[in-house]
């Protein structure tokens, strides 16, 4: 089985284009390549009697104006599942307080089953680590910060 190719910039742009328009979701198709990206609303209504979903947990720290735009912020390039390691039993590849290097990887995000790595965009230290482990993110979230 092949690797299917992931143009980033596509993604991106499709969900620019859903935050633009107030869409919900948007799909594309080329030949039997198909592309959809899904944007989650919330809605407040009345109370009806449905299972409730599993919670989604909260980021390891509180997201502040500050942090989406300190100018160390790395911010999810897509919309997907982050991951801190490379597998369950693999150590995370960041904690607060390393060095990184130019490249380096991060973390991971999970997007139509394509496993992306986040490269670290400068060097420096991690000083903030904004998500969790299996946490889904939308494009433009912060992850990190590094000084």
């Amino acid at each position: 089985m092949s690797k299917m190719f992931v143009d980033q910039d596509v993604i991106r742009d499709l969900a620019t284009l859903l935050n633009e328009t107030d869409l919900s979701e948007i799909e594309v198709q080329d030949g039997e390549r198909k592309i959809r990206v899904v944007r989650n609303i919330s809605v407040t209504a009345a109370p009806v009697a449905v299972a409730a979903a599993p919670a989604i947990s909260a980021p390891a720290a509180p997201e502040t104006v500050a942090d989406k735009d300190h100018p160390g912020t790395v911010a999810s390039p897509m919309v997907g599942t982050l991951y801190m390691a490379a597998d369950p039993e693999s150590d995370d590849f960041i904690k607060i307080g390393d060095e990184v290097a130019v490249g380096q990887t991060l973390m991971i995000i999970e997007a139509m089953k394509v496993m992306n790595q986040i490269p670290a965009p400068k060097s420096g230290t991690v000083t903030k680590i904004l998500v969790e482990n299996a946490q889904p993110v939308e494009f433009g979230d912060p992850l990190v910060i590094i000084e």
